[in-house]
């Protein structure tokens, strides 16, 4: 699997109105050209607002495919989509949600990381696009993008190559776990093999575990 980091984001939480309400978010994030300190609970320069469903060991880092941003060119009718428009820290190429699995560890620079779960975005997703369905065509598409933890500080920066060092024998694609979350009926054996995977995020192993 060859796969390389091409554009890498970060950002800090604002606050924006939104319906006359003030939300705080850091789904804004925006590219850098330099190379930065990938550290275990964030990347420098880099944090989120609200850290009960954001951030944690967990989902230190949101990766997006550069892929998929054709296909929201076309759905949103945007020929102006910059790289990070949805929140992403890394956007790659050649990591795609059918073929990285649960616990598939990867470096990227001098930093190595573990996919922990799919991501599932929340209301600031609509606040980012000005749309009240986004969030909900996003999980339909199943273009989620996922998280990772970090195994090993590093420092990372775009152009880096991102090199599969090990791949989950548990062999749970995202797009697998898309399909548990979902709760498709005939995903019920991947359920056992996702909680086999050492490094499955703890709210999505609850989340499994109630599915049995």
């Amino acid at each position: 699997m060859r796969a390389k980091l091409i554009s890498l984001q970060v950002g800090l939480p604002r606050t924006v109105t939104r319906d006359g309400q003030e939300v705080t978010t850091g789904i804004y994030k925006m590219p850098i050209e330099k190379r930065i300190q990938l550290h275990w609970l964030n990347l420098e320069g880099d944090k989120q607002a609200d850290l009960s469903v954001h951030g944690g060991q967990d989902k230190t880092v949101y990766v997006y495919p550069s892929e998929h941003y054709l296909f929201w060119k076309k759905e949103l009718s945007n020929s102006d989509l910059p790289w990070g428009a949805f929140g992403e820290n890394f956007t790659t190429a050649g990591l795609l949600e059918d073929t990285v699995c649960l616990g598939d560890r990867f470096t990227i620079g001098t930093a190595e990381a573990v996919v922990t779960q799919p991501r599932i975005p929340c209301f600031k997703l609509n606040l980012k696009f000005n749309n009240d369905i986004m969030a909900k065509r996003f999980l339909a598409s199943r273009r989620t993008g996922f998280y990772l933890r970090v195994l090993r500080e590093g420092e990372v920066g775009p152009g880096d190559e991102v090199v599969l060092t090990h791949h989950d024998e548990n062999g749970v694609s995202i797009s697998d776990a898309l399909r548990i979350y979902l709760h498709d009926p005939d995903a019920s054996e991947l359920i056992h093999r996702a909680l086999r995977v050492e490094y499955l995020s703890a709210a999505w192993r609850e989340e499994f575990r109630q599915q049995i």
